[in-house]
């Protein structure tokens, strides 16, 4: 039984929605009253745009209602490893657009990209030059760079968490114990703002494909493959926590992921090292081959972040994206 939440009826009055027109305004009317600006602000937006797709589309009763049947299931299927929500919102391009509005950049400031349902805060704590990924898990990959300001100094013991999936396309919270933790872990810069450590190239994978939003790339023509890819996230006292991920060239999936993550300055070059007395120095234990990564990592200072944010909504104030209502 429900009950009833103590907000009395509204003190001006609204007319009875007697046409779709009235509906709309009456809701935004009522949406008004809400106490928090910024909330208000977002609640008015949504309803004008819901409103217009509705009448946009002439959306019929059973379609809106295919649509609900859709969504509901999807919020069901959400569990602690499987975000089902989460990849709707992805596959539409909402997530990825919303962190690179939310973290623009300037000048050689590395780019954002996708944080994906797999980090984990409790990743092993590894030395310079260690592993995050245990012998058998793909082919040995090397990398290596500096975390740097904008300015090209060093950041000295900023901590890097870096995840990955191994050769099978599966990260470790997938298999079934789920608590080893492999091909991932966490390190900080030394001195000079240098990290390097060893992992294996990522592969391309799919994303599920057993549930709705399998369905719904299928009615769209849309593949569900993400590029190769590594995760990269970086921290530092004074600085944007910058996350991330670096995609390896020659992927056939680069342009076309699913969840729209890479940015052309996220592409990297693996060079291919076949020197088997360099792979052995490096830590490799089989030595042979491998592939080395290269690449620095520019942070952005809370400040700077703050004017960019700043001034990318000014602009986007004063010139409005195609279609946006008024």
């Amino acid at each position: 039984m429900a009950n009833f939440n103590g907000i009395p009826p509204p003190s001006f009055t609204l007319p009875l929605p007697d046409s779709p027109e009235v509906i709309t305004a009456n809701l935004l009317l009522l949406i008004g009253q809400t106490p928090n600006p910024r909330l208000k602000f977002i609640y008015q937006h949504l309803v004008k745009h819901l409103h217009a797709f509705v009448r946009e589309t002439n959306l019929s009763t059973e379609e809106w209602m295919a649509a609900v049947q859709f969504l509901t299931p999807v919020g069901q299927t959400c569990a602690s490893m499987r975000h089902e929500m989460m990849l709707l919102s992805s596959v539409f391009g909402v997530s990825a657009l919303v962190r690179s509005r939310d973290n623009p950049v300037a000048g050689d400031a590395t780019e954002s990209s996708n944080l994906g349902p797999f980090y984990t805060d409790d990743a092993e704590d590894i030395e310079l030059g260690g592993t995050i990924a245990s012998e058998g898990k793909g082919e040995y990959m090397y990398v290596e760079g500096r975390v740097l300001t904008t300015m090209g100094e060093p950041i000295a013991d900023a901590v890097i968490d870096t995840w990955e999936a191994d050769a099978n396309g599966v990260y470790d919270l997938e298999y079934a114990d789920g608590t080893h933790r492999d091909c991932r872990g966490r390190l900080r810069t030394g001195k000079d703002g240098s990290f390097g450590y060893r992992a294996v190239v990522p592969p391309p994978y799919p994303i599920p494909t057993d549930g709705l939003i399998g369905q719904l790339l299928i009615s769209q023509g849309r593949h569900n493959m993400r590029p190769s890819h590594l995760h990269v996230m970086v921290t530092a006292p004074g600085y944007r926590k910058l996350v991330t991920s670096l995609y390896p060239d020659g992927c056939d999936y680069l342009t076309s992921d699913v969840m729209f993550g890479v940015k052309r300055s996220l592409v990297v070059k693996l060079e291919h090292v076949d020197d088997d007395e360099e792979a052995r120095k490096r830590g490799f234990p089989k030595g042979g081959t491998f592939k080395l990564l290269r690449r620095d990592i520019v942070l952005l200072t809370e400040e700077q972040s703050r004017l960019l944010q700043k001034q990318a909504i000014s602009e986007s104030e004063e010139s409005p994206s195609q279609g946006q209502l008024t």
